[in-house]
């Protein structure tokens, strides 16, 4: 008999140390792992972890197999691991209908259970007796799932299982706004129950996401319908929000040891290198220590100080756990496992000697790693004057399975046994490897003849949409309910992907369905019920944005196609030749470059090859056809190819049309198409199904184009409200008389207003009786006036029509939830509170519109900006990040308001011209605005005058200063961004009496420069903005006297008691403290005068008092300004004081820096302020 190999010999003593540690614990029946003897649960995470040593041994064993019985030890250790990841399958499945019910609610109270009974798979607590949501345990169990199935293991037997998982996917592609316990059960650290966004369960769904995408659950044995299907911009959206949480884990947690877990093995989920080093470099110098690593700072888990009583923790409780946090050996294991994935040795050497010295011996000599160090109760003195002085005992679960589990994996690896590549099928240890670059592939489309002819006079060669069949072009809203059939199983009442727009990535690939090949237009094409569509600089802004994001973002093989319908509405204003800015972009992506990405433009038949495609196998019809599914009909009706029926009109009879048009046969099936589309809600059905007839279908209602439209003055009416609206007899408004009125009505405006008041009196579906009985409803005349309306641009009445509609804006909720899950908290409505309203988790459309309406006081166009605005935020913060740093709290009411306060500031108008003006602004100049208000960038306006329907209007244009202050001739490589305002009465003011009354002033004589500071401070008080390290530095004031009181509002000294320095939940809690304060500039003085009080803590000083009021240094300051300027010979006209807060308006205007700088007032006022606690020694403040 051949005798055993060395290595063989050390494989035989690892088998035993599974055995004994791991195995022999596995429950004969159901395959699950009880956490210990003592605890009889199985929690799906420790379950998971626990057999991953199970499984790289069985690998091992098959790769040094010496002898048959190392083939079969190899055998029955893969069938140890299947039969836990069935166990675990088994107890999900039981919870279906959570699932299902999850899709939709995102709710603690429909999520999984995080543990299960070994011996049945059945629930062990109750739903809301556990901390059960933890996405990122679903997750792991995907990802581990998906690199157990590549490395050759059946898992999933069947297709109702595979439904299932594509189900789980549908749970966890929300991780990224979805606030859950986390890996320690816990969520905030306070253990009060309180979910919270967790970088290690975005970062583990991210991993799961992108592993089993195109993954066949079936292996090599499987066929088209066992393949997993995961939309890209999920993972995309799970990718950005695990980038801005980093290093910082959750709201609570500033570092946390868990984000080891997906930083390197098992997700690997961040791409870029520099970051995973600075997380990983933060968790050693926070959390290490003499055993392991502590979880996370002030993690009060199994330490003496902890009472084994209560759940929970009092807030001031927490600084009792600083620097006596147990440590935990676990996480040198995940170091030691990154060291060999990295490549770096010495790591692993490090890590395995350390692990060496904290393992127990068990008996026989095995070596058991316990699960956390704990210090001795009697030396908790000690350790509080000397941290990592004092030797401290092993407690908990002996070996811990989880982390014994990845010790023995490391080892594995560390001696040879197993290769990275072995555990890692799927590759995604390349995470961080250079990615090459995207070239983007355009294609135009002219949705009619007449655009393409016109296209071709200005040297653009594009095809239309008839041109391109059979390629199918659809609208991306047709994707999204094409998805929603993905993952549907009756059986189990499963009911598929929860309808969702589609983003970009989405919609840049081809797709393969039914045998026919489709394209997708852009989402941002699709918005026909909101008006940013209507603003043709918009469309170019939204397409510069998605190229931009396609470029950075894009992973698939195959390059991104997005297919760009040129429709009649990008025409200008005559209809015979190309918008301006339409034609402009169409030749900078001929050039080949366009928002800093690479084009390539062509024909769609071009691109077939190089384009990335999928096969979306669960559309094709399968035996059991379902009669109702609209989608489905739908696609039929429009791949029904049949020859041409005479009865068509002749006229579409024309070379390649008729042949389009032949893949619709007969007026009937025509309609049916057109009402399933209807059904489906795609606008413009024109261009995506060929027909002539729904313009003959329209009956369009002429009432509106009123006799004598010439507005001579240039200025609407006022309100209908003040116009002496006709009475009937019993005093009541006669509504026939108002709808008699609109015939003869002279502007749109008025018209507007008239139906403002209908929409009021009698509803939206009142039926007016124009022209005919019952007449069209005050609805429908509303809609063909913004129609109307929009062909004309006049953007505050389009707003105004669109808020009395209440047009759905498209993605509001998405906006929403990208700015809060990127850690950001929205208010909505002007300061102060309760009219102030905080947004800080997502919630549902509907839900949102009512608070904004709420919040805007019922100011219809306030609302719709509001709404507007947002959108643009979420643009901002998906492209460009960093303009969102050190902000928490983004004040949308406080945004608008200094929108207008700017344009006053630069039109020299008062505060209700400045408001028309804003909400005059076409959206693209909107978003312009919005940028240099967040920028900090200088702009300058320009007015000009056209003609509108016959009467004058004042439109004004706003540009970049690229020399500040220069007058318009010298500015001469000025980007221009030309805009129209028409002005339009009928808006309240946005902004307050009394707030800006001095900003509001005619400023045409003073010095340019006059006003910058002001200016400065306001747009940094309006945004929260503050230095870098500035909560950090409140947080050492805070630990020297008993409070910071702001305008009444304390921030008492026990928060730090509660709260670590870098914790946003701190920043946030002083964020709201200044936001107390509703005037910008102020609040930043008060800002300014904080950094003074945080130069005195740095000095050798105990304490500074009790509580100090910071206003009071602020005013103190202001005094000694002006008793100083009066004694330099300041009038008083210069030495104006704002009436709201009593500051020098000149104050508001100084630089901090220089003699008369804000901060030589505010250290003097400091000195005086706090001069009693002072050192007597000789004091550092001059």
């Amino acid at each position: 008999m051949r005798s055993r190999s060395n290595s063989g010999v050390r494989l035989d003593a690892y088998g035993r140390l599974v055995q004994q540690t791991i195995l022999r614990h596995q429950d004969a029946v159901t395959g699950l792992l009880p956490a210990s003897a003592d605890y009889q649960d199985a929690w799906v995470r420790d379950n998971v972890y626990s057999i991953l040593a199970v499984w790289g041994l069985g690998l091992a064993y098959r790769k040094n197999a010496d002898r048959d019985e190392d083939k079969a030890k190899a055998y029955e250790l893969e069938q140890s691991v299947v039969k836990l990841m069935r166990g675990l399958l088994q107890c999900m499945m039981r919870q279906v209908d959570k699932v299902e019910a999850f899709k939709y609610s995102q709710s603690t109270r429909d999520c999984l259970h995080a543990k299960y009974n070994t011996h049945t798979c059945a629930t062990v607590v109750g739903d809301h007796e556990w901390g059960h949501l933890q996405m990122d345990a679903t997750s792991l169990y995907l990802l581990m799932l998906a690199q157990m199935t590549a490395s050759g293991l059946h898992i999933i037997h069947s297709l109702d299982e595979v439904s299932f998982i594509q189900n789980l996917v549908f749970y966890i592609e929300a991780a990224y706004k979805t606030a859950d316990f986390g890996i320690w059960e816990r969520g905030d650290k306070t253990n009060q129950g309180i979910t919270e966004l967790n970088a290690s369960s975005v970062g583990m769904a991210k991993a799961a996401l992108e592993a089993l995408d195109e993954l066949d659950l079936f292996g090599a044995k499987g066929g088209p319908q066992s393949v997993i299907r995961v939309l890209s911009d999920e993972v995309q959206h799970c990718q950005s929000i695990l980038h801005s949480m980093l290093p910082r884990a959750s709201t609570s947690k500033e570092v946390d040891a868990s984000v080891l877990s997906v930083i390197s093995y098992p997700a690997f989920a961040v791409e870029d290198s520099e970051l995973v080093e600075i997380t990983k470099q933060e968790i050693i110098t926070k959390l290490q220590g003499r055993y392991g690593c502590c979880r996370f700072l002030r993690d009060g888990y199994r330490t003496p100080k902890e009472d084994p009583k209560r759940l929970y923790y009092e807030p001031a409780e927490l600084k009792l756990f600083e620097n006596i946090e147990c440590e935990w050996p676990l996480f040198w294991a995940y170091l030691m496992i990154d060291g060999i994935f990295s490549g770096n040795m010495e790591q692993v050497q490090e890590y395995r000697e350390a692990l060496e010295g904290v393992l127990i011996k068990g008996k026989n000599g095995m070596r058991l790693l316990p699960e956390l160090y704990s210090v001795p109760p009697d030396k908790v003195d000690e350790e509080y004057r000397n941290p990592h002085t004092v030797d401290r005992i092993p407690m908990g679960k002996l070996p811990h399975m989880w982390g014994q589990s990845l010790y023995i994996l490391g080892c594995l690896m560390a001696e040879g046994f197993l290769a990275p590549g072995e555990i890692d099928p799927l590759n995604r240890r390349f995470a961080t490897v250079p990615k090459p670059d995207v070239v983007v592939q355009v294609c135009m489309l002219a949705e009619t003849e007449g655009i393409k002819a016109i296209l071709q006079k200005e040297g653009i060669d594009v095809e239309t949409v008839a041109d391109v069949y059979p390629i199918r072009v659809q609208p991306a809203r047709i994707l999204s309910h094409i998805y929603a059939r993905l993952g549907r199983n009756k059986q189990m009442c499963l009911t598929g992907r929860p309808y969702r727009h589609m983003g970009v990535l989405g919609t840049s690939k081809l797709y393969k369905i039914r045998k026919n090949i489709f394209t997708f237009t852009p989402q941002f094409i699709d918005q026909q019920q909101f008006y940013l569509a209507l603003d043709n600089k918009m469309i170019v802004e939204m397409l510069r944005t998605d190229l931009s994001y396609l470029c950075s973002r894009w992973r698939m093989t195959g390059q991104p196609t997005i297919t760009f319908p040129i429709s009649h509405t990008m025409l200008d204003e005559t209809n015979s030749s190309v918008h301006p800015t339409v034609l402009a972009m169409l030749q900078k992506l001929q050039d080949g470059y366009f928002g800093g990405a690479r084009i390539q433009t062509g024909k769609l038949s071009e691109f077939l090859t190089t384009s990335c495609r999928t096969h979306l196998s669960f559309m094709d019809p399968g035996p059991e056809e379902d009669t109702d599914d609209e989608v489905a009909q739908y696609l039929d009706h429009l791949l029904q190819r049949t020859t041409p029926q005479s009865n068509l009109p002749p006229t579409t009879q024309r070379g390649g049309l008729s042949r389009f048009r032949a893949a619709v046969h007969t007026t009937r099936d025509l309609m049916s198409l057109a009402s399933k589309a209807k059904d489906l809600h795609v606008q413009n059905v024109g261009m995506y199904v060929p027909s002539r007839i729904f313009q003959a279908s329209q009956q369009s209602v002429k009432l509106l184009s009123s006799p004598h439209q010439h507005d001579l003055d240039g200025k609407s009416h006022t309100l209908y409200a003040e116009m002496n609206l006709p009475r009937d007899k019993d005093g009541n408004v006669d509504c026939k008389a108002l709808v008699d009125q609109l015939c003869i009505c002279p502007t749109l405006q008025e018209q507007a207003d008239i139906l403002y008041m209908l929409h009021i009196l009698k509803g939206p579906e009142w039926h007016t009786g124009l022209d005919s009985e019952p007449g069209p409803t005050v609805k429908e005349l509303l809609t063909e006036l913004y129609v109307r309306v929009g062909e004309t641009r006049q953007w505050a009445l389009i707003r105004y029509i669109s808020g009395i509609l209440k047009k759905k804006v498209e993605a509001l909720d998405e906006a929403c939830t990208d700015l809060l899950s990127h850690q950001k908290h929205l208010t909505v409505g002007l300061p102060p509170e309760p009219r102030e309203k905080t947004i800080s988790t997502p919630i549902p459309y509907e839900e949102l519109v009512r608070l904004i309406d709420e919040a805007s006081e019922k100011n219809l166009s306030v609302s719709v900006l509001t709404q507007e605005i947002m959108v643009y935020l979420a643009m901002y913060i998906r492209t460009q990040p960093a303009l969102f740093a050190e902000m928490f709290r983004i004040r949308i009411g406080l945004i608008i308001q200094v929108m207008a306060t700017e344009l006053a500031h630069s039109l020299h108008c008062s505060a209700g011209e400045a408001t028309e003006n804003l909400m005059n602004l076409s959206p693209s100049d909107m978003k312009s605005l919005l940028y240099h208000i967040l920028s900090g960038k200088e702009f300058g306006v320009e007015r000009s005058v056209r003609s509108v329907d016959s009467s004058l209007t004042t439109a004004v244009s706003i540009c970049d200063m690229e020399a500040v202050g220069a007058t318009r001739p010298e500015r001469t490589g000025l980007v221009r961004l030309k805009s129209e305002i028409k002005q339009s009465a009928g808006h309240t003011e946005l902004l307050g009496k009394d707030s800006f009354s001095s900003m509001l002033e005619d400023q045409g004589s003073k010095d340019s420069r006059q006003g910058q500071w002001q200016r400065r401070r306001r747009l940094d008080g309006a945004l929260n903005r503050v230095p870098v390290g500035f909560y950090q530095k409140v947080w050492k004031v805070l630990q020297k006297c008993h409070g910071l009181s702001v305008e009444g509002f304390v921030l008492p000294s026990s928060t730090t008691r509660e709260m670590t320095p870098g914790e946003m939940k701190f920043a946030v809690h002083v964020e709201s403290v200044l936001n107390r304060v509703p005037q910008p500039e102020y609040r930043q003085l008060l800002v300014e005068a904080i950094l003074v009080l945080t130069m005195l803590v740095d000095m050798e000083v105990h304490t500074i008092g009790g509580i100090i009021a910071v206003e009071k240094i602020l005013h103190i300051a202001n005094d000694l300004f002006y008793e100083e300027q009066k004694a330099l010979g300041a009038d008083e006209h210069m030495l104006e004081r704002d009436p709201s807060t009593g500051i020098c308006s000149l104050l508001y205007d100084s630089a901090p820096s220089g003699r008369f700088g804000t901060m030589t007032y505010l250290s003097k006022s400091v000195a005086l302020y706090v001069y009693d606690f002072l050192p007597t020694d000789g004091c550092s403040m001059q």
